[in-house]
């Protein structure tokens, strides 16, 4: 009589976990504003060994579709992680399972409100774009054509390759061009005041189609570097403080990229204390974190060699200034569900530790740099 029970039970349990998972299968759409735009937002939920999953479409950001990495459900609250690109969703399913009311976040929150679609309201999802082109192995290319003119005070910092390999920076300083070509901490130039505070806008065409690997866009900007700002330099090594990158008693809780998207490494901030991170390895990343999230060198002593990670890190900034130069950030209330610091994330999320030493790094030292010439 007992087994019968259990089996009842079980049956039941099964039918209810396929009842909710019916109720939130299909398709659902909503948008999402964006600025001055408004994007179309998709989510296709299907069962799966008994489980839900979903991914995500940006239909007017045409591209793959965006797995997501987990979905809770608690009678009518869903919540939904997207990791690939730092964004949460939060949402409360209606009685009749016909609406999502919700919210976005990936930075600031948003409403984003879900419709379930029937096959003639559904919106059409365009065919992702092709895999862009990967540029020829060749190891000296050079940018054919270059663009650099001083930004607008408006500007925001930003450095982006294009599909076509085209570089585009705007409200850029040379410090901020030779951390990235030379892979250094402000602390390792030497040089005068002016390559921190004057801000430029770049636009180079390589000589070469497609989208250069991380070593070919350094080379080419070193290269820029020496030919429109007249650079020269030597080094020396000096013992500074660092910041080590090892793995934790724990071992990484790293995932492996899948192989896409191809080219150079993604760093995405999300907001204050948060960073997703797509295809780096951990010589890309500390790379990455000293240039501009740590106040010191980093050195990558991971042992984890040129495997490639996909990963979100979440901590809460500490309101002493991070970076040489920089004010402080600005102070985080106290919020029992705010994210550790930088060093507990590291371990709790990552496996990883940052930990405080001495080090003998190279410092690139300035003999001479101009500001460039015209175009």
């Amino acid at each position: 009589m007992k087994r019968w029970t259990f089996r009842i039970l079980a049956l039941a349990w099964l039918a209810g976990t396929a009842l909710q998972a019916q109720n939130i299968t299909g398709t659902w759409q909503g948008s999402l504003r964006a600025g001055a735009r408004e994007l179309r937002i998709v989510y296709k939920f299907s069962l799966e060994d008994n489980k839900v999953k979903a991914v995500m479409y940006s239909i007017d950001q045409p591209g793959p579709p965006i797995p997501v990495s987990a979905i809770t459900r608690d009678g009518s609250a869903i919540k939904m992680s997207i990791n690939a690109i730092g964004g949460t969703y939060e949402g409360k399913l209606s009685a009749d399972a016909k609406s999502i009311a919700g919210t976005w976040t990936q930075g600031p929150p948003q409403a984003l409100n879900l419709v379930r679609a029937t096959p003639e309201t559904a919106w059409t999802i365009p065919d992702p774009p092709p895999p862009p082109k990967i540029m020829a192995a060749d190891p000296n290319p050079v940018f054919e054509v270059a663009t650099i003119k001083p930004s607008r005070p408006e500007e925001r910092l930003s450095i982006l390759v294009n599909r076509s390999g085209i570089l585009n920076t705007t409200h850029t300083s040379v410090n901020d061009l030779l951390k990235f070509a030379y892979d250094l901490h402000p602390q390792q130039i030497k040089g005068p005041e002016w390559l921190d505070s004057e801000k430029y806008d770049v636009t180079a065409k390589p000589d070469l189609e497609g989208v250069p690997s991380i070593g070919q866009m350094k080379i080419m900007i070193q290269k820029l570097m020496q030919d429109r700002f007249q650079l020269t330099f030597h080094r020396e090594k000096r013992d500074l403080s660092v910041y080590a990158i090892v793995v934790g008693k724990s071992g990484p809780k790293l995932s492996k990229n899948d192989g896409s998207p191809a080219g150079l490494p993604g760093f995405g901030r999300g907001g204050l204390g948060t960073l997703n991170v797509r295809n780096s390895t951990m010589a890309e990343f500390a790379n990455m974190m000293q240039a501009n999230i740590l106040d010191r060198p980093a050195v990558d002593q991971s042992g984890l060699g040129a495997t490639r990670y996909d990963f979100i890190l979440k901590w809460t900034p500490d309101p002493a200034p991070t970076q040489t130069g920089a004010g402080p950030n600005p102070p985080v209330a106290d919020n029992p569900d705010a994210a550790p610091d930088i060093f507990i994330a590291f371990e709790q999320q990552l496996g990883l530790k940052l930990e405080s030493t001495k080090a003998p790094v190279d410092v690139l030292v300035i003999d001479n740099v101009q500001k460039p010439s015209g175009n």
